[in-house]
């Protein structure tokens, strides 16, 4: 059973000169099901959505949402769309698609809201392009939502299906191509490298949003970044 392909060519080889490995559906549809029950991040990001929408009606597609989960932390007013390699469980505002193989999209649909949780740590040479796409599927004043690992922390620890590992600042370099990003900061931060999981360290994490000199380099987790797409009328970088 082939669950998962290697790229080879220009840009396709890391610094060791093996060739980058994508997963596809067959990992993908196991790996899913790990995550039918909410997780701290994905709790956060519900916070972090429903304050963006301020209690306005906004479409919201969850670029990588496995089983939905989201869909159920979100009020009524976010009309929640998702798309992954792999879906368990079929809805008309679901799509099954592979994105790395296709462009990302949604019948043609431009949103108010995209996320991208635990995504592009997946998304190796394609990354740029991941970047261009979603730019492409935001409304004129919509906001792209994405985490990122902090490969940075103390005690990393690096889940092997990654291939996609840089240090923050040059993923935040990289994104300012194509974003700008208004504000990041720490989806937690822990001692270990992994999202907390005792009540009283869930609780004031889920409420502290703010990068913390010194400590937040060495313990945040992963990192938010809420980004809005350049303006089109002028060069990026631009004001």
């Amino acid at each position: 059973m082939n669950d998962s392909i290697e790229r080879t060519g220009a840009g396709s080889e890391d610094s060791s000169g093996t060739a980058t490995r994508y997963y596809k559906k067959d990992f993908w549809s196991e790996e899913n099901l790990k995550y039918s029950r909410p997780h701290f991040r994905l709790e956060k990001s519900a916070r972090i959505i429903s304050n963006l929408a301020r209690g306005r009606e906004r479409s919201l597609l969850d670029v990588g949402c496995g089983p939905a989960a989201l869909m159920h932390l979100l009020p009524p007013n976010i009309r929640y769309h998702g798309i992954d390699i792999s879906i368990p469980v079929p809805g008309p505002n679901l799509i099954e698609s592979d994105f790395l193989s296709s462009p990302i999209g949604f019948n043609g649909k431009k949103f108010d809201i995209v996320l991208a949780q635990g995504v592009f740590e997946y998304m190796g040479e394609f990354q740029r392009q991941k970047f261009a796409e979603i730019a492409g599927l935001l409304n004129v004043d919509g906001t792209f939502v994405l985490s990122y690992v902090n490969f940075g922390h103390r005690e990393k620890s690096i889940y092997w299906p990654y291939n996609n590992m840089q240090p923050f600042g040059d993923f935040r370099k990289d994104l300012t191509r194509y974003f700008t990003i208004k504000r990041f900061f720490p989806t937690s931060h822990n001692w270990k490298h992994s999202e907390p999981n005792r009540r009283l360290v869930k609780v004031v994490n889920m409420h502290l949003n703010a990068n913390i000199p010194v400590i937040s380099p060495r313990l945040a987790v992963e990192y938010f970044l809420i980004c809005s797409p350049h303006d089109t009328r002028r060069p990026a970088g631009r004001s």
